[in-house]
């Protein structure tokens, strides 16, 4: 898409923007002219959060202003709140006459408001631009809105054109563009390079599974992995979904697109670390040579695991994929998967939940969530509940016994397949927005990129 952002750094270019409060209404009334105040008071205008008044020019000649209105500071707030004026305003180049409650998060938030999904209809092409302040970097703001758009726009596509074949040739175009290499292992050659869970999901699809993997950086810095789920289509298996839980599956890949989108970010700003990035890229599909409830795969780590349950196939593509990634020893090691309804009961969608036995870390992700509006709760790796993956027949089981803890559970799975990494990190994400909020439409979307970024580029910025 193209860029919402322009920086004129002259204000007579632009129309203003004033956002009002209950307490700060007053003042801001005073400051208008007489005929915009005028039409303020003909038509009752309230400063409730999220309404807005389009006001006149003097004379009455065109669009001189708009009215926005936000919370009081004694209110919670939200805020990409400024953001839905990206969809109300007529066309035009706007700036803040005043400052909302964070300016940059506003202007993120108008710009990640603006996005559409348009590869399969005609959209309307608004021409609606923020004109930045000056103390804002547009720079950075155009690398965390195309990392957005990027995981958008591949969680949006369908499985039919978003197969494993085409993550990897969109792993290959962003590489491409920030000079990074790629390699793939696919099909009976995960196998003999020894990815026998990769392989054993995804073997049943005739879109073959691969492992994917992005290198990028110099290789002696700081080694950050990260390592995305991407199940394109998950139907459940042989332990197949029902219609209505399968009616979002091409959103299981969401892990994959949003370790994209912050590699971007990384390479995009240049980051001082040497970057991998390793995707697992399989369609869980259903066939004779499907994988089996019971069936037994000694992984590449050597652990042996029973099959529970063929749809917590996510859990181990990314264990083959952790496996690979432990093995260099990662000063950072992070992992984003869809992996658990579990999640969403405890969170909901718009709170992933996040695990790591790094307390420094976890302290890290959550404050940089909280100032990135990009939200995320820790939960604990709760040793007790390791009991509960036990098997009679192999060293675990992928899913647990009881129906208690599911997302702790799964995050304990994964945990087995990490020594050597010197801190992990795993993330819980759901990646779609089912009601459009403020500045997140309704569709796939981009968690947790943007806060990790942050953390990254105040460690190794």
């Amino acid at each position: 898409m193209d860029s919402i952002f322009v920086k004129s750094g002259t204000a007579q270019a632009s129309i203003p923007i004033w956002f009002v409060t209950a307490d700060s209404y007053a003042g801001v009334r005073d400051r208008l002219d007489g005929v915009a105040r005028d039409l303020a008071d003909a038509v009752g205008f309230e400063p409730k959060p999220g309404r807005h008044l389009l006001l006149p020019a003097p004379k009455g000649e065109g669009l001189g202003g708009v009215l926005f209105g936000l919370e009081a500071a004694s209110e919670p707030r939200e805020l990409f709140l400024p953001g839905l004026l990206a969809q109300q305003l007529p066309t035009g180049v706007y700036r803040f006459a005043n400052d909302p409650h964070d300016p940059r998060l506003a202007a993120l938030g108008f710009a990640l408001e603006a996005y559409t999904f348009s590869r399969y209809r005609k959209v309307e092409n608004r021409e609606t631009r923020l004109d930045l302040p000056q103390s804002i970097d547009g720079n950075e703001l155009e690398r965390l809105v195309e990392g957005v758009t990027l995981a958008r726009d591949l969680i949006n596509t369908p499985a039919n054109d978003m197969g494993p074949a085409e993550l990897e040739a969109a792993a290959r175009i962003l590489a491409a563009r920030h000079g990074a290499s790629v390699r793939t292992i696919v099909g009976d050659d995960l196998l003999t390079e020894n990815f026998p869970l990769i392989h054993a999901v995804g073997r049943a699809s005739s879109r073959a599974p691969r492992l994917i993997e992005l290198n990028w950086g110099e290789q002696d810095r700081p080694r950050v992995t990260l390592v995305g789920k991407g199940v394109c289509f998950d139907s459940g298996g042989l332990d197949i979904k029902s219609e209505s839980a399968m009616l979002l599956m091409k959103k299981d890949m969401g892990g994959a697109a949003c370790v994209l989108a912050l590699a971007h970010m990384i390479m995009s700003r240049g980051l001082k670390v040497g970057l991998r990035v390793l995707i697992p890229a399989v369609e869980n599909a259903i066939g004779g040579n499907a994988f089996r409830p019971r069936d037994i795969y000694v992984s590449r780590k050597g652990l042996s695991v029973e099959v529970g349950n063929t749809d917590a196939e996510g859990r181990l593509v990314l264990a083959d994929a952790l496996a690979l990634a432990d093995e260099t020893a990662p000063d950072l090691l992070i992992d984003l998967g869809t992996l658990t309804g579990a999640a969403r009961a405890a969170l909901g969608p718009d709170l992933p939940p996040f695990y790591t036995d790094d307390d420094t870390l976890a302290a890290d992700v959550s404050g940089h969530g909280s100032g990135e509006n990009d939200p995320m709760w820790r939960l604990p790796l709760w040793p007790p509940y390791n009991a509960l993956l036990d098997s009679k027949v192999a060293d675990l089981n992928n899913v647990s016994s009881g129906s208690f803890a599911g997302s702790i559970t799964c995050a304990l799975f994964l945990k087995r397949f990490v020594a050597a990494a010197k801190a992990w990190l795993h993330i819980d994400i759901y990646a779609w927005t089912p009601t459009a909020k403020p500045g997140r439409p309704e569709g796939g979307e981009c968690q947790a990129a943007r806060a990790l970024y942050a953390l990254l580029a105040e460690r190794y910025g």
